[in-house]
């Protein structure tokens, strides 16, 4: 494909791009639709629409926060209550924004992205609003005590920006100020001291990053005492030059590039991603470090080892209260949940946490000692504790079972690579004979796959005796940070090759046949999906591929694609191309290779992947005379949904076309 026929599908917009997309959307819901979907999408938006889900929290000064999504509010509910409230069946919910009222008011599709509240006062927030959910958001003050935005205060224009309180007066902004100010990712490269009152133009500069790094880094720590301000730059994805400003200097912290910081107090954690060497000791890849920040700077720290991986067991999280760390690791991807005490570092097993499920910290008090973590399983439905870092823990709310589990087993199987890597994955359904089922993979960026209850699955899936897969292949950092750099770049390849020995080995124990497996994936599983029916053809009964990257071939030059480059390579490098060139998917369609259906989606509102690879790759396969179908939703941004309405629509598709392609078949 040396001359690209479809190129144009990068570009279109207005009324030719809604011709296209309706043009292709049309047969696409015609065929899917009729009544086993609409029962799929009604049951999975009852779950996402449910009173019944827990509220999750978020602890600011004296009330517990929530943003709430339902039927009578698919836009949201920014509220708040107290936690004695909160531990009753029926919280008293105070509502501080109505977005559905905001969006009706102001004839805009808002979605909400978030706030950035001042600490420790709690008084004003940086609302982030975004049109169809797109990155890209428009950032408003807010005034927490009158609950309106604030007449004149600050405002950002629609960016992918970022905003950090230095005082109630004064913020450090990171946002489009005009050409040249961001980074060829599409990212912005300068960060700005922005006094209240004064043009945005007329912000000073505090610091610059280079056009081809990925972003700016600016973020302030407020906490009382032990207040921080951090500038500095991702020159890719993974690494990073940073600097603490201390009398209006910059001091760069000498640690690895690659390696991530956490900074509370008077402590400094450095997470490895590669092996370190300081003063004749190697710490290894995968390590948590620790040390007293001051000392750090003074080059006078002692490294304290707090945690060190092995061959099964890797870091996932870390997250601190006012006096303790919160170490959450994953040992064959199975969580265990630590407390450590800070100096010390003397770790302790957290008390109360229900065993073989799989554990997060949902909110922490970093000014306080209150955590709060919600512990769940496949088939276990999730469950809220609350407590002290390292005290006794209570059950404050459960989600009901939004399935019947009944005779569903869960099971971890490990097939072997092409290489001899033995490649963990989950099986839930029944055992009793092959069935359709749904392998779901990603394999990317460090991302871990765990165990958490899928009820929309459940519902959507299971119920109807299909058996659920989830792949913890190369590419993801359930083994730690080697688990995903051995399957970069030109070592790509691993990604696909653990994908398929697990389609494979669900074949060879019985699990299910070909042709009634079915695989999913988005954005970079997307990415996979593509890779598998241009690959692995043979392997699957049918492919469902969500807001994927396909083109790898002009992937950097199209939104935030040149933030990738250090994950799959240069397409503009010879070098590199001549790898990526053997598994692009869109490179790779073949008019005589025997490909499954597959179900290609996107947004049109996706600012992250674009638009044009999954329009492309439909193209490019209608034209080769290929099966597929085609979803584009106008809104969603790169989570393909904006709403949970949208979010249950697009679910049903994935259900409806797989029971369709797979469940039809003996």
């Amino acid at each position: 494909m040396e001359k690209d026929p479809y190129l144009w599908l990068e570009d279109i917009t207005g009324d030719d791009a809604l011709a296209w997309v309706r043009a292709h959307n049309e047969p696409t819901i015609a065929q899917l639709s009729g009544e086993r979907f609409e029962a799929m999408r009604s049951e999975v938006l009852e779950i996402l629409d449910t009173d019944a889900r827990i509220p999750y929290p978020g602890r600011r000064g004296e009330y517990l926060y929530n943003f709430w999504r339902d039927e009578a509010n698919p836009r949201g509910l920014w509220r708040r209550t107290t936690l004695e409230s909160y531990r009753t069946d029926d919280p008293d919910w105070d509502v501080i924004l109505d977005l559905d009222e905001l969006a009706r008011a102001e004839d805009e599709n808002w979605v909400w992205a978030g706030p950035e509240v001042i600490e420790p006062e709690h008084t004003l927030a940086m609302i982030s609003l975004s049109r169809g959910g797109a990155d890209a958001t428009v950032v408003r003050e807010f005034d927490m005590r009158t609950r309106e935005f604030v007449s004149g205060g600050f405002e950002l224009a629609e960016a992918k920006s970022s905003v950090s309180w230095q005082d109630e007066d004064t913020l450090l902004v990171c946002t489009d100020f005009g050409e040249g100010s961001m980074t060829e990712s599409g990212y912005p490269r300068i960060a700005k001291r922005w006094r209240r009152g004064e043009p945005l133009a007329d912000a000073e500069t505090v610091y610059e990053a280079e056009p081809a790094d990925v972003r700016v880094i600016a973020s302030i720590d407020r906490t009382p005492g032990f207040e921080h301000t951090r500038l500095g730059r991702y020159t890719d994805f993974y690494h990073r030059i940073r600097y603490e400003v201390r009398d209006g200097e910059l001091i760069e912290l000498k640690v690895p590039t690659d390696s991530s910081l956490s900074l509370h107090r008077e402590w400094l954690l450095i997470a490895l991603r590669t092996d370190w060497q300081v003063g004749g000791v190697t710490y290894p890849a995968g390590a948590l470090l620790g040390a007293n920040f001051d000392d750090f700077l003074s080059d006078t720290a002692d490294l304290a080892m707090i945690y060190e991986p092995d061959e099964h067991s890797s870091l996932s999280s870390v997250q601190w209260t006012k006096e303790k760390l919160i170490l959450i690791t994953l040992r064959d991807v199975a969580s265990h949940v630590e407390v450590v005490t800070p100096g010390t570092w003397e770790r302790r097993d957290a008390p109360d946490i229900p065993p073989a499920t799989d554990t997060i910290v949902v909110d922490i008090d970093h000014l306080g000692d209150e955590v709060f973590y919600n512990s769940s399983g496949f088939t276990t439905p999730s469950r809220l504790l609350h407590g002290t870092a390292g005290g006794p823990l209570v059950e404050i709310k459960s989600a009901p079972a939004f399935y019947d589990a009944t005779g569903i087993d869960v099971e971890q199987f490990f097939a072997t690579s092409k290489d001899g890597t033995k490649v963990p994955y989950f099986v839930v359904g029944r055992r009793d004979e092959p069935s359709p089922t749904y392998l779901y993979g990603y394999g990317g960026f460090q991302n871990s796959l765990t165990p958490g209850y899928i009820g929309g699955i459940g519902r959507g899936w299971l119920e109807r005796g299909g058996t659920y897969v989830q792949a913890n292949i190369r590419g993801g950092g359930e083994y730690g940070p080697g688990w995903h750099t051995q399957a970069m770049r030109e070592n790509r390849h691993l990604v696909y090759e653990d994908f398929a020995a697990i389609a494979a080995d669900l074949v060879d124990r019985g699990i299910t046949t070909v042709e009634q497996l079915g695989a999913s994936g988005g954005s970079n599983g997307g990415l996979l999906m593509g890779v598998m029916l241009t690959q692995y053809p043979e392997l699957f009964g049918a492919l469902v591929c969500s807001v994927p990257l396909l083109d790898m071939k002009r992937f950097h030059l199209l939104l935030a694609g040149a933030s990738w480059v250090a994950e799959y390579g240069n397409p503009d490098d010879p070098a590199d191309w001549e790898f990526m060139a053997k598994y692009s998917p869109y490179q790779n369609v073949s008019e005589s290779a025997p490909y499954p259906p597959i179900l290609i989606t996107t947004s049109t509102r996706d600012d992250r992947v674009h638009p044009g690879h999954a329009r492309k790759m439909t193209a490019a396969l209608e034209a080769a005379g290929h099966r597929v179908l085609y979803y584009e939703n106008i809104e969603g941004g790169h989570g393909g949904a904006a709403d949970n309405k949208q979010s249950a629509f697009k679910a049903a598709l994935t259900y409806e076309f797989l029971w369709q392609t797979l469940g039809d078949r003996t």
